[in-house]
């Protein structure tokens, strides 16, 4: 249950008579909202280890989506962070792709991924995503109306699939979260432990200024992590909503230093009533307010970070926590729900 399943529960709170169709689900780790739709798997879910790697299986998902029957539809949404959208619908009805993100991996980042990857990934991915390029784009056409979760997704839609899509921002529970009366001397950080999420200019920065930091969050990065932190730098594996609602409200501010396509950390944070220091690209420029919310900076490094840390301090006395919860707000799920109802209209 992360962003993209989040806003699956969301749709079906809205069509609450849809039916669910998706490569693999583990049934057990879903919310009882998608656990109660009728749902329809694609052969994928039938294939070894695929609930554990399905990613491996990207080359067999176009014939996968393709081979669901959705004639008997008005109304198709698709959302979309990987292939979703190149089901075939029939000529009457209205295909509506909420759009995550075009994907990442054979698109903007392809090089990055391309150079982690092991010696046989990155020996057949030219091939292969060089095919799966031409899909993707061909797919796009079947789309009658995109939305995209950002401004940032929004320009990456025109980019590669040359289309025009609606900004409607994900929905985040914000009445869940709730300022506290005292706040600590830490900075959090939180995410999962990989390259694109870049936690080693956290570790660095908060290691070279001595600053507390406390990381929340698990990973293939996280043993190397640990060997550079300092003393200050506290890692957890994970927190339940509670201690997360708690590391929100209490910390001095959060610390965002992926390039996110929307990223749902900061709107908690401040709907807790807390700052963000955040990159100053991608989806960060449509929740955070630069010198009201929080700071932004304005490169990928540690002396970057330093340098936002140090300004943060200076800056909080002005900072009115009021200011960002009423910012948190303008992302509630009822702002999702109208923008889509609105959408998807036959």
């Amino acid at each position: 249950m992360r962003g993209g399943e989040r806003v699956v529960e969301h749709l079906l709170d809205l069509y609450p008579g849809a039916d669910l169709f998706t490569h693999v689900i583990d049934a057990d780790r879903m919310a009882p909202r998608i656990r109660a739709a009728k749902v329809t798997t694609s052969f994928i879910n039938r294939l070894p280890f695929s609930r554990r790697f399905y990613q491996y299986y990207l080359p067999l998902m176009p014939i996968a989506l393709e081979e669901f029957d959705l004639s008997d539809y008005d109304l198709v949404i698709s959302s979309e962070s990987g292939p979703a959208k190149g089901v075939i619908t029939r000529p009457g009805s209205l295909h509506v792709c909420y759009c995550h993100s075009p994907m990442r991996y054979i698109w903007d980042h392809y090089h990055q991924y391309k150079g982690e990857a092991n010696l046989l990934a990155r020996a057949v991915m030219p091939a292969m995503y060089h095919r799966m390029r031409q899909w993707d784009f061909a797919s796009s056409a079947r789309v009658d109306r995109f939305a995209a979760n950002s401004n940032f997704v929004k320009q990456r839609i025109e980019k590669v699939w040359r289309r025009d899509a609606e900004v409607i921002h994900p929905p985040v529970q914000t009445n869940l979260f709730t300022p506290s009366v005292e706040t600590g001397d830490f900075y959090l950080w939180v995410g999962q432990l990989v390259p694109y999420k870049r936690p080693d200019i956290a570790v660095d920065a908060f290691t070279r200024s001595g600053l507390p930091l406390v990381m929340v969050g698990a990973g293939g990065m996280a043993a190397a992590l640990m060997k550079r932190a300092g003393p200050n730098i506290t890692f957890v594996d994970r927190m339940d909503f509670n201690q997360l609602r708690q590391a929100y409200a209490r910390c001095k501010a959060l610390v965002m230093t992926a390039e996110e396509d929307f990223g749902i950390t900061p709107v908690e944070a401040m709907a807790s009533g807390r700052p963000v220091i955040a990159y100053g690209r991608g989806g960060a420029l449509d929740s955070v307010i630069d010198g009201q919310t929080g700071l932004y900076f304005a490169e990928q490094s540690a002396s970057a970070v330093v340098d936002a840390a140090e300004r943060l301090e200076r800056f909080l006395p002005d900072f009115d926590p009021r200011d960002s919860i009423a910012r948190a707000r303008e992302f509630a799920p009822h702002h999702f729900a109208e923008k889509m109802k609105a959408l998807t209209q036959l």
